[in-house]
């Protein structure tokens, strides 16, 4: 598969549905870099300066500022910080696993998807089921046989955890979608005398998702990461352009 077709094939992975990075392919090729090295890098980026790379899936996007962007990240996040303080305080757990058994979760762990024709690491599906795909799971894990790359994560990570934990927030958002800030927020679009026409921001979802997930894993770094480090299973060259795509948005290059 050429890089191209990888990254049009990645139409959902670990955000979900928000979309996709394209490599253009008259643009000169990225620098094929190591596993290492992307998640070093990756990792040393702060939760609120993923505002634009997250915000960059947003179909309205176009109606915020940078400074809305940061602001409402850092919101998103601490939603979800609160929402997993809650659940562990409520349920008595603190791992995604126990969670989602209390839950009432049905939780599979399928080899690929059934649409095999995208890449998908993991999905929530209503009203109680959850799906970890295992193809991609064994791909990272294959990664982690690297020292450097352990070291670079700054410890062995659970992926199967990371991708649960961001899934099972969904089912949390669910159950309180009308008083979660994720849910409740809205942008105000336009008005008329007597109308305000407010919708929903879709991307907070995914962002509070990624606090969630930090909380109750306990990993130091923005889930984020996980982009680009299970991209690389399948292509490196597609991981190696999503990190600097991810790097430019984040203003460290």
């Amino acid at each position: 598969m050429t890089i191209g077709n990888y990254l049009k094939a990645i139409k959902e992975g670990f955000l979900g549905s928000q979309g996709q990075f394209r490599y253009r392919q008259n643009e000169i090729p990225p620098e094929e870099r190591t596993v290492a090295a992307i998640v070093k890098d990756l990792c040393a980026i702060q939760d609120v300066e993923w505002a634009k790379y997250a915000f960059s899936r947003e179909p309205l996007n176009g109606k915020f500022e940078d400074a809305d962007r940061v602001s409402l990240t850092a919101k998103a996040y601490e939603c979800g910080i609160e929402a997993a303080k809650d659940c562990m305080q409520k349920y008595g757990c603190d791992t995604p696993e126990k969670l989602a058994d209390v839950l009432g979760l049905k939780v599979e762990y399928p080899d690929m998807p059934q649409n095999a024709t995208r890449v998908l690491f993991a999905e929530f599906r209503e009203p109680n089921n959850v799906y970890i795909y295992m193809d991609g799971v064994r791909r990272g894990k294959k990664l982690l046989d690297d020292p450097d790359v352990v070291q670079a994560f700054g410890g062995y990570i659970s992926i199967t955890s990371i991708l649960l934990a961001h899934e099972v927030f969904h089912v949390v958002e669910m159950k309180n979608k009308k008083n979660i800030w994720s849910q409740t927020h809205r942008i105000e679009l336009w008005t008329l005398p007597f109308f305000k026409n407010r919708s929903r921001i879709a991307v907070l979802s995914e962002i509070a998702a990624m606090g969630f997930t930090k909380a109750i894993t306990g990993i130091d770094f923005s889930p984020y990461v996980m982009d680009a480090f299970m991209v690389y299973g399948y292509s490196p060259l597609a991981a190696s352009a999503l990190y600097e795509e991810m790097m430019s948005f984040a203003k460290k290059v």
